[in-house]
């Protein structure tokens, strides 16, 4: 092959140039038209190169050589540079491939996370949104009437004086105040050391969430709770207080509720009287009572008195009451309430002056004066109150603890003392006698009020303390019964106190059989005739009975139920009272009675035959001095004037009881001694209306009995049952009666009965029903 020859173009060779001669020749010419020859293009031209296209190369023949360029096309390297360019391309190309994808997939990884997002947080508010609007359904009664629902003050009781005697403990100790009455310095630890920003938060407040969350995850447990004053109250009083997250988000979304619709002034108070501050003590007034020993006074509550150091240990005690009580853990308390002085200081509650000298104060050795409540005083008196607050109040026991009731009860303290006092040292110097218990009631016969009530003369006894023999023991009221018969009687018109009987042997026949019924007097001695006036107040059987069939036993029975209370007269409801059958011997005292029920037929006695309904609750009020109840104490007429007042007079008369007692008994009220009394100088006489009875072999002893003021019953006897030895009602009972009497009447003066009624008139020297 020739230099310079490229194989296959022939376009400038000898044959070609031959041939295309020879093909001009032979092709006419027209004339008048110029010669038309192909244009020339020059080799190089893309024209020619595309005219060459179609071109096929001549094979190339064996053993012949053509001409070549020896020119070299490119520079040295070009071919290497073209390479390299080439690899850095495709490699560029390769990450731009990569690039492109994972731009792709991140975006379209982004765009999907994004959704996601978005649909998660839809999902979780369209869930939030639900749950909060049934979280509100089923709490919005309670928000709304939240006031109503707060914990209830424990039960208080409080005697005639207005002393408190007993307080319910059981559920923990709390008593209600305006907030005007609760020290400001409580108020500004308060909210310096549990929600700073409780005055203008809408009841959550989530810088303080995340700060204790920060503080819970940086100490490795729960040192904060993050919990506003509100949602703490909400927590209380409305949600409860299980630690889960359900809960607390409770309590985020009621809080705004209840900022709707109280104020923070309300918010606040109902905070402060209700939280918990440790050692069953509830509220701002418990709490300072309990742990200063602060009492009110007629200036200031004990929440009102309490000062900086004070109000920072009570501020410090609610986020963990049992490890922060000063009482039980004094370092704890300490280390907790110089925080609290801080925060007041950091937040300009308290100057540094102020801090400093509260922050000595607490380290001081008696600063913290522990006070227990007081003891519960008149056992007895108590039990029978509660009793008497169930009935009243329609409610359970078990929910009076925590009711919120203050109750006022009639209780003369005092005189309940002296009695229980007077009654076990009676009783102690009777012992020789087989004498073990007594009980003691004191009635105003004006109003009903029980004044006094021992129920035994140990109420701590651990066999017999807790049962009360004058609200709940029936017995044998003995000759203490007859009053009631000769006042039947006396109303009837079928006798009089001046009316004479024939006291001698008696035999009654009885029917179906049974043997006849002979009774006996105490002394087994007979008197012949006398009046009725003197066979009562010497107690005389045989004459009871003869009265007892003139008045009837029913009509007898029917007096005496409703003058201890049975206001319709009927038998059937005796049961209520008495216990038995009544019969001939219902005279004699055969019916079981309780203490209680007895002496309030005699308080109708004093009052003139009109009985005012006996109660130990004068007034019921709930902690907001709302009236709750209030007794019932309008009398109403259940026996005629005339016989009441012919029964006072019997029962006044010591003269005509001269043959059982003498003229000095226990049963006569005078103020100077036993010896000056039989040497004839009694000094002062109280008059009193008396009668004593002792039942079937001196089981049980009563003296009943009444001056102008009040009424008093006395049983004693013993809680099994057994015999006493040679006790009469005058020489068991009657001291107790007659030193609770002078007790009760000392320093009155111009002390007399009601005067006859216009319906007797005296007869024959003794009163009479006027014809």
């Amino acid at each position: 092959m020739a230099t310079g020859m490229r194989t296959g173009d022939t376009s400038n060779s000898p044959d070609s140039e031959e041939k295309n001669a020879q093909l001009q020749v032979s092709q006419p010419v027209d004339a008048g038209e110029h010669l038309r020859q192909p244009a020339k293009l020059p080799s190089y031209s893309q024209a020619a190169a595309a005219q060459r296209l179609a071109d096929k190369p001549e094979p190339l023949e064996r053993g012949a050589t053509y001409e070549a360029s020896q020119t070299r096309p490119h520079e040295p390297g070009w071919y290497t540079k073209r390479h390299l360019k080439r690899k850095n391309l495709r490699g560029t190309n390769a990450r731009v491939a990569v690039t492109t994808r994972t731009s792709t997939r991140t975006m379209v990884s982004l765009g999907i996370s994004i959704a996601s997002v978005l649909l998660v947080a839809v999902i979780i508010f369209v869930t939030f949104q639900g749950f909060a609007n049934a979280v509100n359904q089923k709490y919005q009664s309670r928000v709304t009437t939240l006031q109503d629902i707060l914990p209830k003050d424990n039960l208080k009781l409080y005697d005639a004086q207005g002393d408190l005697i007993y307080q319910a403990q059981d559920q923990g100790i709390q008593t209600s105040l305006p907030l005007e009455k609760i020290s400001p310095n409580l108020i500004h630890a308060e909210v310096a050391i549990e929600d700073q920003n409780f005055w203008k938060n809408d009841g959550y407040d989530i810088a303080g969430i995340v700060r204790a969350a920060i503080a819970d995850l940086t100490a490795h447990g729960v040192v904060a709770g993050g919990s506003t004053i509100t949602q703490q109250l909400v927590k209380n009083t409305i949600v409860g207080n299980h630690d889960n997250a359900l809960r607390k988000l409770q309590e985020i979304i009621l809080s705004p509720e209840v900022t709707h619709y109280y104020t923070k002034n309300q918010i606040l108070d109902m905070y402060l009287n209700t939280v918990y501050y440790g050692n069953m003590v509830y509220g701002a007034e418990a709490g300072a009572t309990r742990y200063f020993g602060l009492q009110d006074t007629p200036k200031a509550t004990a929440a009102q008195q309490l000062d900086i150091a004070q109000a920072a240990v009570l501020a410090g005690i609610p986020s963990n009451p049992a490890l922060r009580n000063p009482i039980a853990y004094p370092k704890n308390s300490i280390k907790r309430t110089l925080e609290v002085l801080q925060q007041m200081y950091v937040q300009h509650y308290i100057t540094i002056q102020q801090k400093d000298a509260a922050a000595q104060e607490i380290q001081r050795p008696g600063f913290i004066k522990p006070t227990y409540p007081p003891q519960e005083q008149a056992a007895t008196y108590v039990s029978y109150v509660m009793s008497e607050l169930v009935n009243d109040t329609n409610a359970k026991l078990t929910d009076l603890s925590r009711s919120g009731l203050i109750v006022k009860t009639a209780l003369n303290l005092k005189l309940q003392n002296y009695a229980q006092a007077d009654a076990k040292t009676h009783i102690q110097q009777m012992a020789a006698h087989n004498m073990s218990n007594a009980a003691v009631v004191v009635i105003d016969q004006h109003t009903g009020a029980l004044s006094a009530i021992v129920g035994n003369i140990d109420p701590n006894n651990p066999k017999y303390g807790s049962f009360n023999v004058a609200t709940q023991g029936y017995r044998q009221p003995g000759s203490s019964f007859k009053p009631y018969v000769y006042a039947t009687a006396f109303q009837q018109g079928v006798a009089s106190p001046g009316s004479m009987v024939l006291d001698a042997p008696l035999t009654i026949p009885m029917c179906c059989g049974l043997p006849s019924y002979q009774p006996q007097n105490y002394s087994r001695t007979y008197g012949g005739m006398m009046t009725y006036r003197h066979a009562l107040d010497n107690s005389l059987n045989i004459p009871a009975i003869k009265i007892e069939q003139a008045a009837g036993i029913d009509q007898s029975l029917q007096t005496a139920e409703k003058m201890m209370g049975i206001s319709d007269g009927s038998t059937t409801k005796a049961a209520n009272v008495f216990y038995g059958t009544p019969n001939i011997s219902m005279v004699l005292g055969a019916l079981s009675v309780r203490l209680i029920d007895n002496t309030e037929g005699y308080a109708t006695f004093a009052n003139g035959g009109v009985r005012v309904p006996y109660h130990a609750i004068s007034l019921i009020t709930n902690q907001n001095g709302k009236v709750v109840f209030q007794p019932n104490t309008h009398g109403k007429r259940v026996i005629d004037a005339a016989a009441a007042f012919m029964i006072t007079s019997v029962l006044t008369d010591n003269s005509a009881r001269y043959d059982e007692f003498g003229p000095c008994s226990s049963l006569y009220l005078y103020s100077n001694s036993t010896s000056q009394c039989y040497a004839g100088n009694p000094g002062k006489i109280t008059p009193a209306a008396a009668k004593t009875g002792t039942s079937n072999s001196f089981v049980d002893n009563w003296t009943m009995g009444y001056t102008p003021s009040y009424t008093v019953g006395v049983w004693a006897g013993n809680n099994d049952n057994s015999q006493m030895i040679n006790v009469t009602g005058v020489d068991g009972a009657g001291p107790i009666w007659h030193d609770v009497q002078m007790y009760l009447n000392q320093g009155r003066t111009n002390l007399h009965f009601v005067g006859a009624p216009s319906s007797v008139v005296k007869q024959n020297g003794d009163w009479v029903l006027k014809r």
